[in-house]
């Protein structure tokens, strides 16, 4: 059995093939049970989440289970971590031989998270994003934050990314990281402006109440919304649901999971049938993504144990 630690991972991946790994991935499909979520209540800190998520290649569909996986992550969310200076996220991944069962690697859990996350958004935006998308906010500055610019960068021309951040100082030292990559980066303090002059806008955080106001939306901005995973977090308003074209990773998760999806829908906003697309339909080309230059598209993920795996096959494929 295998250990690969996250600089294993950051030595053979790079965005474009896993973007087009999870795009195979989605369009061959896996077996993933419901991923199952435990509340850890903690006494001086924001309750706490361990998950578990399952996958396994569909065995029974293609016939070839000499070559097949399973694997399961084993995570947990600690929110209260971040005023501390440390991610909220940390986990590790399990591989197994789909044929025998024996246990072939454990994977940087936490490091995979990172890059198939950012890997799904710009899959996403690969559909749903304009062609000429060049201007990119991000909101939030966390363990995510760089690899979602990253990714979009991997597949559309960005030159100027923003990054804003309730804590302005923790935005500028991720704005310095980046200096000298391909695109030009700085932080701002100005939200509203900062969504106002963005092609795409993606969020990465662990707000309750919405921090993007559809009103600032311009006409053919994308929306990645990545950060809430719980009914009860937000990261955009009424508006931005009104005026979007609404896609998601999976409707089953994003329906039952993502506060973004699953307030509006309880209130009436929106119905299940206003939910345009998945990752499923946009990659077996069932369903259109961006219908016309000056849509408002949004895209909400809360992760699917599908992503997991075929990244952690990758991985292990090339460490």
């Amino acid at each position: 059995m295998r250990i690969i630690p996250a600089s294993d991972i950051a030595q053979v991946l790079t965005f474009p093939d896993l973007i087009e790994t999870l795009r195979r991935g989605f369009r061959s499909g896996a077996v993933t049970p419901v991923r199952h979520h435990h509340t850890i209540e903690l006494p001086d800190q924001a309750d706490a989440t361990l998950l578990l998520m399952p996958s396994w290649n569909d065995f029974a569909g293609q016939g070839h289970s000499d070559r097949g996986y399973v694997g399961v992550k084993v995570a947990t969310v600690f929110p209260g971590n971040a005023a501390h200076g440390r991610p909220a996220v940390a986990g590790v991944y399990l591989l197994f031989s789909g044929r025998r069962g024996e246990p072939l690697a454990v994977i940087d859990g936490s490091a995979l998270t990172l890059w198939r996350t950012a890997a799904a958004s710009a899959l996403a935006a690969s559909y749903l994003a304009r062609s000429d998308a060049s201007r990119m906010l991000m909101v939030g500055s966390g363990a995510l934050a760089p690899y979602l610019i990253e990714a979009h960068a991997a597949i559309r021309p960005i030159s100027d990314v923003l990054v804003w951040n309730r804590r302005h100082d923790k935005a500028v030292r991720l704005a310095q990281r980046l200096k000298g990559r391909r695109y030009s980066a700085a932080a701002t303090e100005d939200l509203e402006g900062a969504v106002r002059g963005a092609d795409i806008v993606s969020c990465a955080t662990l707000s309750g109440e919405p921090l993007i106001h559809g009103e600032w939306l311009k006409p053919g901005a994308h929306l990645d919304l990545v950060g809430g995973f719980r009914p009860d977090m937000r990261e955009a308003d009424d508006e931005a649901m009104r005026r979007s074209r609404i896609f998601v990773d999976t409707r089953e998760g994003a329906t039952q999971e993502a506060g973004d999806i699953v307030q509006p829908l309880q209130s009436g906003l929106i119905a299940e049938e206003d939910i345009a697309a998945d990752l499923f339909d946009l990659t077996r080309g069932e369903r259109a993504g961006r219908r016309f230059y000056d849509q408002i598209t949004l895209f909400k993920s809360v992760g699917t144990a599908l992503e997991d795996l075929a990244a952690a096959i990758l991985v292990f494929s090339r460490a």
